[in-house]
């Protein structure tokens, strides 16, 4: 049914990229962890040399340097110390300052070892990577994760749409949601239950199709798209199960 897809859009990358992005943060509290007690017994040193190390570090592999937190504090919906917090699991990834096609696919596949997230990740990247230069820096990282967690309905749906909308020409073709049907059904894999009919992908966008196209012309528009959304209280509901996970 279209609103287990709209969910499923909502919320994998979600689960993919905050996952990654939190394991990398745990890490990163661990060796802090353990930098702290060795502290206790030579505080002095450890800190000098710890500076000295991560300045070095920084300097050697930021390429790119993220714009002041006050900034983006205020471009944004989150708070300064929640943005201190994604930056450092975002920079221990990164450590280049920026996220690649390929890292996008990398976070993707170990998180859904049982399929194919390729595809998925494609599509995902080019969501967010708004400028098309071909990598998203922290700022396109937290503008996206902004709406997504924190934005306006309005805000929200259209980021979906974008998603949906592969060649952003402001329309939705079945072709386009057959695509990222089948990425998101490649991506599950073949271990769901139940087991997914080859032609679930197909039927999927059907009945999208005749949920949301309301002039029957073969699109979907951005109005067609965000007065249907607007009046499903289950795809209102699963826009707001991210709200409060940072």
């Amino acid at each position: 049914m279209v609103l287990s897809g709209l969910q499923l859009v909502w919320g994998l990358w979600l689960t993919g990229l905050l996952w990654r992005l939190w394991r990398s943060q745990l890490s990163a509290g661990d060796r802090l962890a353990s930098a702290r007690h060795s502290a206790v017994q030579n505080r002095e040193e450890s800190f000098s040399v710890r500076d000295t190390v991560e300045d070095e570090m920084e300097m050697a592999t930021v390429r790119h340097r993220p714009e002041a937190l006050e900034l983006l504090e205020a471009q944004s919906k989150f708070t300064k110390k929640e943005l201190q917090i994604l930056y450092r699991g975002f920079k221990n990834e990164c450590p280049s300052g920026v996220v690649n096609e390929e890292t996008f696919k990398e976070i993707y596949s170990q998180f859904f070892p049982q399929g194919d997230s390729t595809t998925y990740a494609h599509f995902l990247f080019n969501a967010f990577d708004t400028d098309h230069n071909g990598s998203v820096s922290f700022e396109d990282f937290v503008m996206g994760l902004s709406i997504l967690l924190r934005g306006t309905v309005q805000e929200k749906l259209n980021w979906a749409f974008n998603l949906y909308d592969i060649n952003k020409d402001g329309y939705i073709t079945k072709e386009e949601m057959l695509d990222i049907m089948k990425a998101i059904y490649d991506m599950m894999g073949k271990c769901t239950y139940p087991v997914l009919k080859e032609d679930a992908p197909r039927q999927h966008v059907e009945t999208f199709f005749q949920k949301m196209d309301k002039n029957k012309d073969g699109v979907v528009t951005i109005d067609e798209f965000i007065e249907s959304c607007q009046k499903d209280e289950n795809i209102m509901r699963s826009m707001q199960l991210f709200e409060n996970v940072i």
